[in-house]
This record gives structure tokens, sequence and C-alpha cells, in this order.
């Protein structure tokens, strides 16, 4: 097995052979979870109060990001729409990305459910960087129903 010790890159594994670093390992795992009911009618992103944070290893590293929120929706044809955000900027409703979770009450009631969210992101660096579930809604949509809990999990791939 070879290594190469890199100033910019860190150590890597080039063969892919190395047990610690080989392409496609998972080096770590971080889960954070949130159990209070977050209610917004803001047309515009707001958090849901599930977050978590991870430092990769390398800055070639991919991260892969899994939630779960049980949600809903109050009123007559209310959109609730979630999305991923890494720090500040959206990761999955941000130009051609289209696999945003959106839930819709067409009539009048409410609407209650369970989202998922996934997303294979490429940081690029070796900083506290912090994952985050945002909404924004059409009339009232609410995180975290009646205090169940959210979870969020972020994996380090290496590359």
């Amino acid at each position: 097995m070879s290594l190469v010790l890199d100033g910019s890159a860190g150590v890597t594994f080039p063969t892919g052979s190395g047990t610690q670093g080989a392409q496609s390992k998972v080096l770590q795992v971080v889960q954070s979870t949130y159990n209070t009911a977050t209610s917004t009618t803001s047309g515009s992103y707001v958090t849901t109060g599930l977050s978590v944070s991870i430092t990769p290893l390398f800055s070639t590293s991919k991260i892969l990001i899994l939630s779960s929120l049980p949600v809903n929706t109050s009123g007559s044809a209310v959109a609730g729409v979630y999305s991923i955000f890494r720090n500040s900027t959206n990761l999955i409703s941000s130009g051609t990305q289209t696999s945003l979770s959106e839930i819709y009450s067409s009539s009048g009631g409410s609407l209650f459910t369970s989202i998922s969210m996934n997303y294979l992101d490429s940081p690029t660096t070796t900083s506290a960087t912090t994952y985050s579930v945002y909404m924004y809604t059409s009339g009232t949509t609410t995180a975290q129903v009646n205090g169940q809990t959210s979870t969020i999990i972020v994996m380090e791939i290496a590359q």
C-alpha cells in the first residue's frame, strides 16, 4: 500500500487499500436529535431547530446527510417545504436540485406525516461544518409535531 502525504489534501491512500482512508470508507458518524415543536407561517426559510456539526478529516471527503422529521401543515391548500442547509447554503432546493421535501394539505384540516431527506455533499473543507433542516410554508407548518423527535445523521465518506 502506498501512502501520499500532501499539505493540501492530507493523507491519502491512492490504491484504495488502506483500511482507514480508502475510498468509500466511512470515517466518522455524527447524530443529533431535536424534539421541540417548531412552527412557522413564513414564506422564507426558517430553521426547524434540527442541526448537527461535523469536522471532516479530509477536504476531499464527501458528507452523507440523512434526516427524518415528523411534520404537519394545517389549513386549505397549504404547502410546507423542507430543505437541508450547509451553514447558510441551501443544498437541496438551490438551482437544479429537485429532491427537497414538500407536504401539501389540499383540504381544510391538518396533514400529519413524516419526511425524510438525504443528500451527498462535497464541502471541500476540514473546518467545522453545520448541517441544518430549514422550512417555509404558504400557511402554517410545524416540525417535531407534538414534541416528537427529529433526527439528522451525517457520515464522512473517504474519497
